[in-house]
């Protein structure tokens, strides 16, 4: 018995914790958790709107001063501690036990409705599989005498989105019916999700060379053929020209902010259970420089395929503009055919309006005006559902690319499914509550078949309603929460210098001024100056959505309305909860204290140190002997 006490505890003996296969699986299963729908859809329509390239200023100082340092905390944590989220912040201390709760909590919230997302994107690439695409033109109507009201009033694209895809409903209050095409197709979804994930890391490593490369190769075909499409130099002129002005606007630097946040896919905790199945010699700096610039980088390729099909898209809808106002003037004058072209329909108007002002007044010409076109900025699935599906319409081949595009965006999602499920998967596999006879196999298959069951109220007629409030209030502020305690318990809890000396034992250097400056004080201002600049102007800005309602005046204009009390109260729970496990937890481990503290046998709650021995948690400068337990014999 007396040996077995010598034997020193800081050692820990090898375990049977998988391990990727290589250091290029790993990196590639970091860079499609990170790289995701919102490089596509998001960042382009940010650069849009925000002085084109202007907008790189901003983003690129959020990159180097918050996203890189942060994102290599999370890598070095992991790495160092080979835990899952909850399990590594209950093993720094108790107190941050529910940092790790949050971050599961928030992965749990998000990966509900996000593989909901991708059972559109199925939904759209099993149609594409026609010729001509469904979304190209109106159905008939019940008497087969017209085109559909609903269709002919608005688009054919959004006729397909809004009703064929979705079946909207009016409110956000009526919940509708479950869409049987959409159940199968989130099925679907999820079965793909098991089958990748069924062994952890052991599965998603295979499927990650697939998920994480496809889509570049997509986006590569996609800037070849965009780029020969005939009004991409207009699109992409739109995209990149600095309007510096923009800069003065705060929005400007908080949308940068927390694109680069949300982007790396930070908080979640799936960065953390992806590095925990590195070996802890490991040069994490430059794992997390890499995976920071890759992402960043592919937010910008694609801007190019994106914008060079947008300037596409806005070209064909002038010249269909001028061509309408032609024919109309043709027809009005007597002229012949093609007595009036795109090219002198300019010198044409301003002869005829000198001319015959009245009979020009008249005839109601629109007005066309390309930027107007380009000035038509859209996100999210709008730009995806709707933008780039009508413009796809206009491409030679269409159902080829509408194919491409979205096993594209499939393959984008799916890989952030990964990081999303391991980030819920990995701290389950670890926590006691769960048996160890439990074989990974049943655990993913239950989480996928719990997800599914709880996500079907995603498929009812308003279910796209209440996937925006998920994604604007469960995938926002707790993460910014989180993250702030996470750097937080690093720097203050957990003490800079400990840190330090693990990352130097497992990099082979020390942590340089930039990392310690930024991990110390820049990385926890900004996410406190982001939070409260966000939750600000959510509480300035009235709690609306956007309703799809052919009976509106507006039609096709979206009606805007008020979130009812009992869905606002939802919004705020779902807000509130991941965040409340901080302070929650951190309180039952300060009444358990305090309750066993008479107990002579109580032992005082210790801080971990990857590096050493614990540490007693009050008297953390007492001299005591620290040996390294990543280190392995």
């Amino acid at each position: 018995m007396s040996k077995d006490l010598t034997v020193p505890p800081e050692i820990p003996k090898e375990d049977s914790r998988p391990k990727w296969d290589n250091k290029f699986q790993y990196i590639l299963s970091c860079i499609g958790f990170a790289v995701g729908l919102g490089n596509v859809w998001r960042f382009p329509y940010l650069c849009q709107i925000h002085g084109g390239g202007a907008f790189l200023i901003p983003y690129f100082i959020a990159l180097l001063f918050e996203g890189i340092p942060l994102l290599h905390l999370e890598l070095a944590l992991g790495q160092c501690l080979r835990k899952g989220s909850i399990s590594a912040w209950n093993t720094i201390s108790p107190y941050l036990g529910g940092v790790g709760v949050g971050s599961w909590m928030v992965s749990v919230l998000v990966s509900l409705y996000y593989n909901t997302v991708l059972t559109w994107v199925m939904w759209y690439l099993i149609n594409s599989f026609q010729e001509p695409l469904p979304w190209s033109m109106c159905p008939l109507n019940e008497n087969r005498t017209g085109f559909n009201e609903e269709c002919y009033r608005s688009t054919s694209v959004n006729y397909f989105w809004y009703r064929k895809t979705l079946n909207i409903t009016p409110d956000v209050t009526e919940s509708g019916t479950l869409q049987w095409w959409l159940i199968l197709c989130l099925a679907a979804c999820w079965a793909i999700v098991y089958l990748c994930t069924i062994r952890g890391i052991e599965t998603t490593g295979k499927a990650i060379y697939v998920t994480a490369i496809f889509p570049y190769l997509v986006l590569t075909i996609f800037l070849i053929h965009g780029l020969m499409l005939p009004g991409a130099t207009n699109g992409l002129a739109y995209l990149f020209t600095p309007n510096l002005n923009t800069l003065k606007n705060p929005s400007v630097w908080l949308d940068a902010a927390t694109q680069i946040f949300f982007s790396l896919s930070l908080a979640f905790g799936g960065l953390i259970a992806f590095s925990s199945y590195n070996s802890p010699k490991n040069d994490c700096e430059k794992d997390a420089v890499t995976v920071a610039l890759v992402n960043s980088m592919t937010s910008l390729y694609a801007s190019i395929p994106v914008f060079s099909v947008l300037g596409f898209k806005a070209t064909t809808g002038y010249w269909d503009c001028l061509d309408r106002n032609i024919i109309n003037i043709i027809n009005e004058f007597d002229l012949p055919e093609e007595s009036i072209t795109r090219d002198n329909y300019t010198a044409w108007i301003s002869l005829l309006n000198s001319s015959y002002p009245e009979k020009i007044g008249g005839l109601k010409l629109k007005s066309c005006d390309l930027q107007e076109f380009l000035d038509q900025s859209v996100s999210g699935t709008g730009l995806a559902f709707i933008t780039f599906t009508q413009a796809i319409i206009f491409m030679p081949g269409s159902p080829a690319w509408a194919v491409l595009f979205f096993i594209m965006l499939f393959c984008l999602g799916l890989s952030s499914m990964f990081g999303n499920f391991e980030g819920v998967f990995t701290p389950l596999l670890e926590l006691q509550i769960i048996s160890k006879s439990i074989r990974k196999e049943l655990l993913s298959g239950i989480i996928c078949l719990i997800s599914f069951l709880i996500a079907l109220c995603f498929t009812l007629g308003s279910g796209s309603y209440w996937i925006d409030i998920f994604d604007s209030y469960a995938g926002t502020v707790p993460l910014l929460v989180i993250a702030f305690f996470e750097v937080m318990g690093v720097a203050y809890v957990y003490k800079m210098k400990r840190f330090s000396k693990d990352v130097k034992w497992m990099t082979g250097r020390k942590p340089n001024l930039y990392w310690q400056i930024t991990w110390r004080f820049i990385s926890p201002l900004l996410l406190l100056i982001v939070f409260v600049a966000f939750v600000t102007l959510r509480i300035q800005k009235p709690s609306s959505y956007a309703a799809w309602n052919p009976k509106y005046e507006g039609f096709p204009m979206k009606e805007e309305k008020v979130y009812p009390p009992w869905v606002l109260a939802i919004c705020v729970l779902l807000a509130v909860l991941p965040c409340a496990f901080v302070p929650l937890v951190a309180l039952f481990h300060l009444v358990k204290k305090i309750c066993r503290s008479e107990n002579p046998r109580f032992v005082q709650p210790q801080v971990f140190s990857c590096q050493g021995a614990s540490i007693n948690f009050s008297h953390p400068k007492e001299s005591i002997p620290i040996v390294s337990v990543c280190k392995k014999k």
